[in-house]
């Protein structure tokens, strides 16, 4: 039986006050972590919200977040190089990475032009290194940012794929038949692992998958984003307005947004 969990949704009215709402939670994880510890682990994911969220970082945050004491690591990745315009990498160097100062050695990016087993081995090795992981150890990110499909996928665990029921490694191969593919991923074990867990969704054409994987029965195997359980029992998602069309409508606050709370069993 999968873990109950209380689930919080914070609507806003557009796809561009969601990302700077995105750039603000960013900033203060970060920013609390690294007070208190020193150190600061963010996992991001690719796709337009996340861009537009680097990009207001780069704007309105660049001497506002401790970037010296961040290390950015990646949900996930495409089989491509570095340079490839699919990759999720580039896309974050573009938009945020050569306009902060955020050290080279604490940017961990997953090495997608490798062969995909290589590059899922090799990442693995790299999260037990830099978070110094002993035996069975889990990564326990201080943030970790998801998007979701149309079809229900978050990370690159994808319907009827092997990465829904593999969850013994933190990072692993998967093959994606649905788009002739291979993609490496973290784990949903890793990604429930972490501190704070938080979807970005925009869009109306995720407003029914949306409304199945919250309020839906329970069948990961088509809705992976139903793996989605931290073991802190909370979850965030930040929705625009078209992505929330079809949920119960939460409280109005004084900022213009909306908020309801739900809980999964």
């Amino acid at each position: 039986m999968p873990r109950k969990i209380d689930a919080t949704y914070i609507v806003y009215e557009s796809p561009e006050l969601l990302a700077q709402a995105a750039a603000r939670l960013f900033a203060a994880r970060v920013n609390a972590a690294a007070a208190t510890r020193g150190v600061a682990r963010v996992a991001i994911s690719g796709g337009t919200t996340p861009r537009r969220m680097f990009e207001v970082l780069a704007e309105e945050y660049a001497t506002k977040v401790a970037w010296q004491q961040l290390h950015l690591y990646w949900v996930d990745e495409r089989a491509v190089g570095p340079e490839d315009a699919e990759s999720n990498y580039r896309m974050t160097r573009e938009a945020l990475l050569e306009k902060v100062a955020i050290p080279a050695e604490n940017v961990h990016r997953i090495e997608g032009e490798l062969d995909p087993e290589e590059a899922a081995s090799r990442y693995e090795a790299e999260l037990r290194n830099s978070m110094r992981l002993e035996g069975a150890e889990s990564p326990a990110f201080d943030l970790l940012l998801l998007g979701m499909g149309e079809d229900g996928h978050t990370a690159s665990i994808f319907p009827h794929t092997e990465a829904v029921h593999n969850f013994g490694h933190l990072a692993l191969a998967n093959e994606v038949p649905q788009k002739n593919t291979w993609r490496i991923t973290l784990s949903w074990s890793v990604i429930n692992a972490a501190k704070d867990v938080v979807f970005l969704i925009e869009g109306a054409a995720k407003a029914e998958k949306l409304h199945e994987v919250l309020l839906g029965g329970y069948d990961p195997e088509a809705l992976p984003s139903q793996l989605i359980r931290p073991v802190n029992g909370k979850l965030t998602l930040l929705l625009d307005a078209a992505a929330a069309a079809e949920l119960p409508t939460g409280e109005a606050n004084a900022d213009g947004t909306s908020a309801g709370k739900m809980e999964l069993r």
